[in-house]
């Protein structure tokens, strides 16, 4: 199963079309946003997307009448992190800020997703892979980015735009 993973999009919506057109082309199985949605437009956007959505809700996720709206509106899962996931064997955990995984982060949990500082991280610290695709909003021009985590494998790769 190859999951799609974006953060931080922050409601720039040309690269979110962007984004949509990358994990369509990609053909992933699902995709997680880990969160700073900003604002309903994005998800409308998102709704694009030919797999399905889930994502915890990040610290500039204000509006969130309007992004729990939208979110039943298209069927996508959201919530206040942390978000467990047991998808293709493997325990998934996602929060926004990487500080949220303190005292929810365990052994058995092999993937751990996050976004908030909009840099890429991609290491393996005893049982879990720790991965934030980086920048995508583009407020670091030349650094857009999202990425790809094959379950099976638990290998990722960047998609840079």
């Amino acid at each position: 199963m190859k999951i799609g993973v974006v953060s931080d999009t922050h409601n720039n919506l040309k690269n979110v079309r962007q984004i949509v057109a990358l994990f369509n082309a990609s053909k992933v199985d699902r995709v997680i946003h880990t969160g700073d949605i900003s604002q309903a437009k994005t998800l409308d956007v998102l709704a694009d997307l030919h797999a399905p959505l889930w994502g915890v809700f990040g610290n500039n996720d204000q509006e969130r009448d309007s992004l729990l709206a939208a979110c039943g509106q298209h069927g996508f899962q959201f919530q206040d992190p942390p978000l467990v996931l047991d998808w293709h064997q493997r325990q998934i955990i996602v929060v926004h800020d990487p500080l949220e995984f303190d005292g929810h982060l365990q052994d058995h949990h092999e993937l751990a997703l996050h976004g908030h500082t909009h840099r890429h991280r991609d290491e393996v610290a005893g049982p879990t892979r720790f991965f934030n695709p980086g920048e995508c909003a583009g407020h670091m021009r030349g650094l857009n980015q999202i990425g790809l985590v094959d379950l099976e494998t638990l290998t990722t790769a960047i998609l840079k735009f």
